[in-house]
């Protein structure tokens, strides 16, 4: 690989620097970074040195800004600081593929606008990533982890990008993730990609650490930047956050602009957040979401969001009193491992004892039809004999088409069709895979039959597409707003796991917002899992209020059942591919 020797090279330039936090400014040497045998399978394994005087480990947004502020901190300091932790951890859970050369010179103009009394708001100054499929004009590469990109020149920021650089946040760079957002394979390592190898959960190094947004996430978790942009066309925000044990928001479809993101499906793409807390995961969200006249999908929330941006909602555990909540059992809740049960169980009588009510039994419309028994399939009506009731059947001719038009506003670059990305892949078969192992790469192990599959269709939007993209829609939209009803009372929200993939899979079809917050850890793999609210399309002010509230719940209490910092279980272990262990399916 390329890209991280030469972000190694260019960071050991600038971290002698770290600890330049005295009013001299001189130069200190970086304290040891090698993780030491001794404190394996600890928290302790890799230590977060002190970002001056400032305790950066596990600090939000709020304490950041609290810090800069007072002067004990500075944005150029914050960004050198997670730059040292980069390279402390990089080298074990690979969440950051390329670092922004210009890091430092945004945070320095952001230091400058503080000092002459001009803060832009909560996010001035503060560092973040975004996943390697959200383009930036500037030095950074965007790839979606595939060697076929690189080098091709992105016509402007992606709207999400901009919208942040507007609100002062630094873009610090871009994290790695399963290669097309998991569109090229259906038997893949998740979190790998041919250009940035193999993202790791700090947790646990040999399992699925959660995808496709899996540097996004892992960086966040492992304190190793302060917020995150992922992409969701199907689990891909949920599934990294709540296997990281962080905050994860996957907004409506047509919240945040996928203007400028390498696409899957525009029926389905949406731009979410990661976040430590909930409120740093919504002060992104509220940065980054509007209408952008190149997404004519964002058009939608037109009249459906608040004025004054969505942190408004954010509240407390007695929030509480008289919410009420549903709990789609049959639907999901049933594919649950028994030891996620008892400890989100838990969790519901926490929830319950604050005064809030819980109604069991609310299910999906039709969940014996739209939910699959057997874990996360997203080409279960094909499964069943109707490739017309098939969400695959949809996102398999969008894909052709949508990275057609994305392509075509590239410069520098000889890729202009799934066509010539498939034939990339065969040419380069050892990194690319485009083979099936054992020709190819083992990290792909079916090659590129997603690719494949989408090629097949050439695009053409015929009767089976449209009848599969009215039954996905419609049914699961019907179906989560029934189950938001309960004989006549609008219920606050539906509570699932979002470990059973069928969860997100449902909402993601709907194009229905979701958040989902830690929960606990599976005892066997040290994984961790959520707890998530489901809503109905434009519902975030409802996610904002209720995921707050049981997050000031957990964190008020003395629950263990509450985010819990990685243990750096395999620290030293390199499997490929990851084991793909989902305790939560069947």
């Amino acid at each position: 690989m390329l890209a991280m020797p030469t972000f190694r090279l260019w960071s050991a330039l600038v971290l002698g620097s770290v600890f330049a936090v005295g009013a001299d400014q001189s130069f200190g040497l970086t304290p040891s970074l090698f993780p030491l045998q001794q404190n394996a399978d600890s928290a302790d394994l890799f230590p977060m040195p002190p970002c001056g005087s400032f305790h950066l480990e596990e600090a939000t947004i709020d304490q950041m800004q609290e810090a800069m502020q007072n002067g004990t901190l500075t944005s150029q300091q914050l960004v050198t600081c997670y730059m040292l932790r980069v390279y402390q951890t990089d080298e074990y859970i690979n969440s950051v593929l390329q670092i922004n050369p210009d890091a430092l010179a945004i945070a320095a103009q952001m230091d400058a606008e503080r000092k002459a009394g001009k803060v832009r708001g909560p996010l001035h100054g503060i560092p973040f990533t975004v996943k390697d499929n959200i383009a930036s004009k500037d030095n950074l590469e965007t790839t979606a982890g595939s060697w076929a990109l690189v080098g091709s020149i992105v016509p402007r920021d992606a709207f999400v990008v901009a919208k942040l650089r507007d609100a002062g946040a630094v873009l610090f760079g871009k994290a790695t993730l399963s290669e097309w957002a998991d569109m090229r394979s259906n038997n893949y390592s998740e979190g790998y990609s041919g250009r940035g190898g193999q993202c790791r959960s700090a947790y646990n190094f040999t399992v699925n650490p959660g995808g496709s947004s899996s540097g996004s996430a892992v960086g966040v978790a492992a304190n190793a930047i302060a917020f995150a942009l992922g992409t969701e066309t199907d689990g891909s925000v949920i599934n990294p956050a709540e296997r990281n044990s962080i905050v994860g928001f996957k907004p409506t479809v047509g919240l945040t602009s996928r203007a400028g993101v390498v696409p899957e499906s525009e029926h389905q793409d949406t731009v979410g957040a990661f976040g430590r807390t909930v409120r740093d995961a919504v002060y992104a969200l509220d940065a980054i979401y509007g209408v952008d006249p190149r997404d004519n999908y964002t058009l939608a929330q037109q009249g459906r969001t608040p004025t004054g941006g969505y942190a408004q909602f954010l509240t407390t555990k007695q929030a509480l009193r008289g919410a009420v909540f549903g709990l789609p059992w049959n639907s999901f809740w049933v594919y649950a491992d028994d030891e996620q049960k008892r400890i989100l169980g838990a969790v519901l009588c926490l929830i319950k004892a604050a005064g809030a009510t819980i109604i069991n039994g609310t299910e999906i419309t039709n969940y014996q039809t739209l939910v699959s028994p057997t874990g996360w399939n997203w080409d279960y009506g094909t499964a069943r004999g109707y490739p017309n009731e098939s969400e695959y059947t949809v996102v398999k001719v969008d894909f052709y088409n949508n990275i057609k038009a994305y392509l075509s506003e590239l410069e520098n670059t000889k890729m202009r069709s799934l066509e010539d990305i498939v034939q990339y892949n065969y040419d380069n078969d050892g990194s690319e895979g485009g083979n099936p192992w054992p020709l190819g790469n083992p990290a792909f192990y079916s090659g590129q039959d997603g690719l494949l599959a989408s090629l097949e269709t050439k695009g053409i939007r015929d009767e089976t597409y449209w009848q599969a993209l009215n039954f996905t829609q419609t049914s699961t939209r019907r179906g989560i707003d029934d189950a938001l009803s309960s004989n006549g009372t609008r219920l606050s929200g539906l509570l699932v796991p979002p470990d059973v993939g069928q969860s997100y899979e449902i909402a993601a079809q709907a194009g229905y917002p979701v958040v989902t917050l830690p929960a606990g850890v599976h005892s066997a793999t040290g994984m961790p899992f959520g707890l998530a609210i489901m809503q109905t399309a434009f519902g975030e002010a409802e996610l904002v209020k209720w995921a707050s509230a049981i997050e000031d719940l957990q964190l008020g209490s003395d629950t263990p059942y509450k985010r819990s910092l990685p243990r750096w279980h395999g620290y030293l272990e390199r499997n490929i591919p990851v084991l793909n262990i989902y305790e939560g399916s069947p």
